[in-house]
């Protein structure tokens, strides 16, 4: 798929996909609603001591680069977990055109940002002490095939519905729910009625919250059994 970077409201980039014509994030801001929907309504309502993160998708990294940051300023004796999956990685050029390392503090935010992208598939990095780095290049059906720990929180960043439906619908939710434990998280920045009530199907309890800028709301959804 060919791909363009382009600068989004915060400043911060995104890839665009012309056949889709869809973003990878927001074009009101990447950086703010990768922080909002995964970190303020994500990690942060998380206090486990271990944590296993799930991500649906890897894409640019971003949403791993604003978790690393956030562990590094509040929870450097806690361990993550963290597994994504991908079926289309960015390439080298397009990971220094994003420049992501540049809107964080943390000094060695560049080095984290290198190997996360440089870090071998299907196998895992030890990123720094006690973050654990794990990406899969696949299709985001054959987690089903994936022998992960039970998961603790979810990151839903699939592309939208307009363009990949079936990515919206029971059977991927229903493989996810698989992989949590009970009290799980999901987060996503949907809102779509429609995920409320597979979730709900799914025996989640759902909540919606104030999305991030240019979204009215998104939901987070916990696993009751």
């Amino acid at each position: 798929m060919k791909r363009e970077i382009r600068t989004t409201s915060d400043g911060s980039k995104t890839l665009y996909i012309n056949d889709l014509n869809e973003n990878y994030h927001s074009h009101h801001g990447a950086l703010q609603e990768a922080k909002h929907v995964f970190i303020d309504n994500g990690l942060k309502l998380k206090n486990d001591c271990e944590i296993n993160i799930l991500e649906l998708g890897f894409g640019t990294g971003l949403n791993v680069l604003v978790t690393i940051d956030e562990f590094l300023k509040t929870d450097k004796n806690h361990v993550i977990h963290y597994f994504t999956l991908e079926k289309y990685p960015v390439n080298e050029p397009e990971v220094k055109e994003l420049a992501y390392d540049s809107f964080f503090d943390e000094p060695d935010i560049k080095e984290y940002y290198q190997k996360l992208h440089q870090c071998e598939w299907n196998k895992t990095t030890e990123i720094f002490p006690n973050f654990f780095f794990t990406k899969f290049e696949c299709d985001f059906f054959e987690l089903k095939n994936l022998n992960l720990p039970e998961i603790d929180l979810v990151y839903y960043d699939c592309f939208g519905a307009r363009v990949q439906p079936d990515l919206w619908e029971k059977p991927l939710f229903e493989l996810v729910a698989e992989k949590m434990k009970r009290g799980a998280l999901l987060t996503t920045y949907s809102s779509k009625g429609s995920v409320r009530r597979i979730l709900e199907e799914l025996n989640f309890t759902v909540t919606k919250k104030p999305g991030p800028p240019g979204k009215r709301e998104m939901i987070n959804a916990m696993k009751n059994e």
